[in-house]
C-alpha cells in the first residue's frame, strides 16, 4: 500500500524556494508615524500663521507699496500705478537720504560698541560672585524693563537746556551748559547716550548666560600656571565667548538699525535734521505730514531690511567659517 505525499502549498511571496514573511505590525507602525507628522504639522501651524500675517504679509505690502506710486485718494481706491524702482531712485537722490544713512550709521555702530563693552565688562565683574552681587545684576536691568517712551521721556527731562538734571550738574561744576536736544551738534549725542543706557542690560544678560558655559576648571589651571585676570579674560573668557558675542552684536545691529521712539520722542529727528535717522526719516515721510508720500516711506523702510539683510548673511558666513560643521 502506497501513499502519495501532497506538495504543501507555498507561502505567498515564496519565490525559488525561499519564503518572504511580511513584518508582523508594520500597519499599524505606519499608522504612529502618520499620526506624530499630523502631531508636529499641528504644532507648527500657528507659528507659521502667525508669520505668514504678521511679517510675510506686511512685507510683501511694504514691496509692493514702494514699487507704485501711491497717493492719499489712490491708497484707498487702489488704482494706483506701478512705478518700479522709481522711488528707490527718488529717495536716494533726496538731500536728506545720505545723512540720514550715516546718522543711523553713526547711531547704529555707537551704540552697538558701547553697550556691548559696557555689558562685557558689567558681566565680568558681576561673575566673580561676590555679596550683593545678585541684587546689583537685578536693578541693572531696569532701563530693559522700563516702556520705551518712559525712558524716552525721562531722558528728555534731564537733558532739558533749562531744567535739566544733566545741565544742573554741569553748572555745579563750574561748566557752560549744553543745548543737548536743540543743537545740531549735540542732538545725536543725546540720542545716543539714551539708547547706550537702554541697550546696556540686554548684553548683561546675554553675555552673562554665556560666561555660566564656561569651565571653572581653566580658570583653575590658568592661576596654576601664573595666569594674572587680564590674561585669563583674553586668553579664556573673550575667546570662549565669541559665539555669544557674535549673536549679540548681530541682534543688537538689527534692533539698533530699526530704533525709532526713542529719537522721535526725545528730538523728533531735528533739529536741522541733525538726528535723522532713516527710520524717523520713513516715518515722517509716511506720517508726518498732511499729504503723505506712502511710497518713499515704504522704499526707505525696505532698504532698513536691506541693512539688515545684509548683517544677518555676514554673520552666517562668519559663523560657517568658525564652525564648518
Amino acid at each position: 500500500m502506497t501513499t502519495s505525499a501532497v506538495p504543501a502549498k507555498r507561502a505567498v511571496g515564496e519565490k525559488g524556494g525561499a519564503t518572504s514573511v511580511a513584518p508582523p505590525g508594520r500597519p499599524a507602525a505606519r499608522r504612529r508615524v502618520r499620526s506624530g507628522q499630523w502631531a508636529a504639522w499641528a504644532f507648527l501651524a500657528p507659528v507659521v500663521a502667525y508669520l505668514l500675517v504678521f511679517y510675510a504679509f506686511p512685507l510683501y505690502r511694504n514691496v509692493e507699496l514702494s514699487l507704485k506710486d501711491y497717493t492719499v485718494r489712490s491708497f484707498v481706491d487702489g488704482t494706483a500705478p506701478f512705478v518700479w524702482f522709481d522711488n528707490y531712485a527718488k529717495v536716494i537722490q533726496n538731500a536728506t537720504f545720505w545723512p540720514a544713512l550715516t546718522h543711523t550709521a553713526i547711531f547704529t555702530f555707537v551704540s552697538i560698541a558701547f553697550q556691548f563693552s559696557i555689558g562685557l565688562a558689567l558681566a565680568v565683574f558681576f561673575f566673580q560672585h561676590f555679596r550683593l552681587a545678585s541684587t546689583l545684576r537685578a536693578l541693572f536691568l531696569v532701563p530693559w524693563l522700563l516702556p520705551l517712551i518712559v525712558s524716552a521721556s525721562t531722558w528728555s527731562w534731564m537733558f532739558n537746556s533749562d531744567s535739566g538734571i544733566v545741565n544742573s550738574a554741569l553748572e555745579a561744576l563750574g561748566l557752560p551748559q549744553i543745548n543737548w536736544l536743540t543743537s545740531p551738534d549735540w542732538s545725536l549725542i543725546a540720542v545716543l547716550i539714551a539708547n547706550i543706557w537702554i541697550g546696556i542690560p540686554f548684553n548683561l544678560v546675554i553675555l552673562y548666560s554665556g560666561l555660566q558655559n564656561i569651565s571653572g576648571d581653566l580658570y583653575e589651571a590658568a592661576s596654576l600656571d601664573g595666569a594674572n585676570g587680564w590674561q585669563k579674560f583674553w586668553r579664556i573668557t573673550f575667546p570662549l565667548l565669541r559665539p555669544v558675542s557674535a549673536i549679540t552684536i548681530l541682534l543688537g545691529l538689527v534692533y539698533t538699525l530699526k530704533v525709532f521712539d526713542i529719537i522721535w520722542i526725545m528730538t523728533k529727528g531735528g533739529p536741522a535734521d541733525s538726528s535723522t535717522t532713516l527710520s524717523t526719516w520713513s516715518y515722517r515721510l509716511g506720517f508726518g505730514s498732511v499729504l503723505p508720500d506712502f511710497s518713499p516711506a515704504a522704499a526707505v523702510g525696505n532698504i532698513l531690511i536691506l541693512i539688515a539683510l545684509v548683517f544677518g548673511l555676514v554673520y552666517l558666513r562668519t559663523q560657517r567659517k568658525l564652525d564648518p560643521s
